[in-house]
């Protein structure tokens, strides 16, 4: 799913319909169906977006920065070369190239192939 708050256009958080607050409580099914999903948004990411690299990332916990500390994601974020700028430091607000909708759909059809 796409963050609704991301850190950088393309920010996706892939969610197992298992809740669980960590990788133990997945089977290793489960949890190489999370990473080959992982593998699947980021090639969508790459098709669509063609950042210049990513940061993949797990925060397990509140104090690691949870949003949602009683379900695991992984965040998958898009990155190119230059994309921080003043506005994340200073005005604490993102700048997105593309709207969400729009991004989506593009990925949803990167996704279907």
């Amino acid at each position: 799913m796409l963050n609704t708050y991301p850190y950088n256009g393309g920010h996706l958080l892939i969610v197992p319909y298992k809740q669980v607050v960590d990788f133990n409580g997945l089977t290793d099914e489960e949890m190489l169906d999370l990473m080959k999903l992982t593998r699947r948004c980021q090639n969508a990411l790459t098709q669509v977006m063609k950042p210049d690299g990513f940061n993949l990332g797990v925060n397990l916990g509140k104090v690691a920065g949870a949003g949602i500390a009683e379900h695991l994601h992984i965040h998958v974020v898009p990155r190119w070369n230059g994309d921080t700028n003043f506005m994340p430091v200073l005005a604490s607000t993102t700048v997105l190239t593309e709207a969400l909708t729009e991004l989506a759909a593009k990925l949803r059809a990167a996704l279907a192939l």
